[in-house]
């Protein structure tokens, strides 16, 4: 193999962040980007991103508005509680989760999950794209700026920690969050890291990288670098050869969702030095086809839920320290089309978990009738960012948050306990 130990190394260095040369690994191995990173005093964010647009109003039904949603949604609207299991489950008198959420209810009786509802971005555009890329770059409208803000909020970090694991992204690429000069490892599974057969391979790579590099006693930037490449590879190696238990009588659904969340449940407690790992669910671009209590949706909340209701239980021993949060680009059009689904609208709900969490429902609530209507959708009445901010402030012990979120007047809604 005739390559330079620069050759190896690549452009990840021109952008700060040092990248591993995909003509070295194999594609199936998972693409890495490493720096610096933490601590065990502050909480491990995991970060949900519902991509798609989840509709809110039917994942969290405003029943007790009455006309103002039955009759915008004549074949899709979940019916108000009754005890069955084809009606919302009542949360305080005026909104229910979706039967399909029910793997929820327990955890929101305990006070461990809130559910803040009319949030999102303040730009207005529905666009998949544009609104993913701002609230991930957490400054909405925004074109020019190209870090994201989970690599702000650790370059601002007081704290340090050479862990390669302190942000890690469940999917094949870096969420647009974790753009910047920060450690962040794009990982589709631990096992895909150490697929059976590829022995050989593996143990390909790590002869050239021993043979590239001073890894056992680095005298440059670049053995350094490398040495920290290879040693991560030990590690997740280390990993995959674990047999891994949930506890407590976890059961995660056999989904990327599902899979994702197990592997930042077993990174968590191998005690990696991971700070912030996201994960995605897709599929939430409802058009037609979604359903109230069955159809599309329902599959995707009873995913969503059962895994939420999973970690939960496996972390039971941990949820002190650890915060879920969840977020979708926009949520749907108050009324249904004509195909049974609905278009792409503005507020959406935001979902809390952990022992952080203060509880109950936070809305600002302003109907969905006459003015109170946002382009004739449900209103942002609580800007994404105010969350994010409040728990980096309360819980990570963050308190840049002019920095994080730039050109924005943060405001603490309670959302969260210190």
């Amino acid at each position: 193999m005739s390559i330079s130990r620069r050759q190896f190394l690549g452009g990840g260095i021109a952008t700060g962040v040092l990248g591993v040369g995909q003509h070295l690994f194999p594609r199936w191995m998972p693409r890495m980007a490493f720096g610096q990173a933490g601590s065990r005093e502050r909480d491990v964010m995991v970060v949900i991103f519902n991509r798609g647009g989840m509709d809110g109003l039917n994942a969290v039904v405003p029943f007790g508005e009455g006309a103002g949603y039955y009759d915008k949604r004549p074949t899709i609207a979940i019916r108000e509680p009754d005890g069955s299991d084809t009606s919302a489950i009542d949360l305080n008198g005026f909104f229910g989760l979706h039967p399909r959420l029910r793997p929820l209810k327990d955890i929101y009786d305990a006070g461990a999950l809130t559910v803040i509802h009319g949030v999102g971005s303040p730009d207005p555009s529905r666009s998949h794209f544009e609104a993913m890329e701002y609230m991930e770059r957490g400054i909405p409208g925004d074109k020019m700026t190209a870090t994201g803000w989970v690599a702000r909020h650790l370059a601002t970090a007081s704290w340090t920690n050479n862990s390669p694991f302190r942000a890690v992204g469940m999917g094949t690429m870096l969420p647009a969050s974790f753009r910047g000069e920060i450690s962040a490892l794009a990982l589709r599974s631990i096992a895909d890291f150490h697929l059976g057969g590829r022995q050989d391979q593996l143990a390909q790579v790590q002869r050239t990288l021993s043979g590239l590099y001073r890894v056992e006693t680095p005298d440059d930037i670049l053995s350094a670098q490398a040495g920290q490449v290879f040693n991560t590879m030990s590690q997740l190696e280390e990993l995959a050869n674990q047999f891994y238990q949930p506890e407590y009588g976890a059961d995660y659904p056999d989904s990327e969702f599902g899979r994702g969340l197990r592997q930042i449940a077993q990174l968590i407690k191998a005690d990696m030095g991971l700070e912030i790992a996201c994960v995605d669910s897709g599929g939430w671009d409802t058009h037609d086809g979604q359903g109230s209590v069955d159809g599309e949706m329902s599959f995707l909340l009873d995913d969503f839920a059962r895994g939420l209701a999973a970690f939960h239980a496996d972390m039971q021993d941990h949820m002190n320290r650890v915060t879920v949060v969840s977020m979708s680009e926009f949520g749907r059009t108050a009324s249904e089309n004509a195909s049974a689904g609905t278009d792409h609208g503005r507020a959406s709900v935001m979902f809390v978990m952990g022992g952080a969490s203060a509880g109950g429902v936070h809305a600002d609530w302003r109907g969905l009738t006459g003015d109170a209507l946002e382009d004739g959708d449900l209103a942002v009445t609580t800007d994404y960012r105010d969350v994010l901010a409040e728990l980096l402030i309360k819980r990570v012990k963050n308190n840049a948050v002019d920095q994080i979120f730039p050109n924005h007047t943060v405001n603490l809604h309670n959302i969260f306990v210190e």
